[in-house]
């Protein structure tokens, strides 16, 4: 897959139109609840923080594009909004497709439920209905390799074992949109060769959306050939050629004194 190739009017898969995502500081949490109350007193309110500042960008159907940005330049925030986690304070988020997030793996599963049991409440989760959940089964199963402990209480699994399972859901369906995170590292040195390797199968499907996390230029530059980079302020700069990305991302750390 590579951006060259994606036919410039394909679908937009993921459009954001001046994002601009604020959240409000208060002295604690108790005035925080009662201000959901009352918009009025404002004594309480430290001060407000733009997350994500104005962001407008565009990723077509079929790309794979690199998302960088420093700790703090709004990452995070902005999958958040692509994944429906959170959203916009002003602008819009539009997001076309079915979305496969590889971040927080473990999020969701329920500690006293087998894996095998987690499986099927991942999927309901998703919408599936059971014959499709029975149908990912043993292809989860068999990525996430965790032999007999698969009907095992996932309490009694290390965090790595969940992390396989999260990341072996992830990738056995069939996603239209890719979320990855390159800090992703889940189990030992074999298993994340395993990962990388089914992620970049992922990618070479000419239908499916990768959106590639990292803060690190090396990587962007070997899975993608666009880039969007983000700096501390939040605002971004995009359409970056991989061959332009080291450069302008060593300049956005020089302005941030990193």
């Amino acid at each position: 897959m590579s951006s060259s190739s994606v036919d410039p009017q394909a679908p937009i898969a993921i459009k954001f139109d001046h994002v601009t995502k604020t959240y409000k500081l208060y002295e604690n949490d108790r005035q925080r609840f009662f201000s959901v109350f009352s918009s009025r007193d404002k004594r309480k309110l430290i001060t407000k923080v733009n997350a994500s500042n104005d962001l407008t960008f565009e990723i077509r159907k079929g790309e794979a594009v690199a998302f960088l940005g420093h700790n703090g330049a709004g990452k995070s925030t902005a999958l958040k909004m692509i994944t429906g986690v959170t959203f916009p304070t002003k602008g819009t988020v539009t997001v076309n497709g079915a979305v496969s997030a590889l971040l927080e793996l473990t999020a969701g599963f329920d500690s006293q439920l087998t894996g095998r049991e987690n499986i099927y409440l991942r999927g309901h989760a998703l919408g599936l209905e059971n014959e499709e959940i029975a149908a990912l089964e043993p292809k989860v199963i068999e990525f996430a390799d965790l032999g007999v402990y698969i009907d095992q209480p996932v309490r009694t699994y290390s965090s790595g074992m969940k992390a396989r399972l999260g990341f072996a859901f992830a990738v056995s369906s069939d996603p239209e949109i890719l979320v990855v995170d390159e800090a992703l590292s889940v189990g030992d040195k074999q298993f994340q060769e395993k990962c990388f390797a089914r992620v970049r199968e992922i990618m070479e499907d000419e239908d499916v959306t990768v959106l590639f996390v990292t803060h690190a230029s090396s990587a962007a530059q070997a899975f993608c050939t666009r880039g969007i980079v983000l700096d501390k302020a939040g605002e971004e700069k995009q359409n970056v050629r991989m061959d332009d990305i080291l450069k302008i991302f060593n300049e956005i750390s020089i302005e941030c004194g990193n």
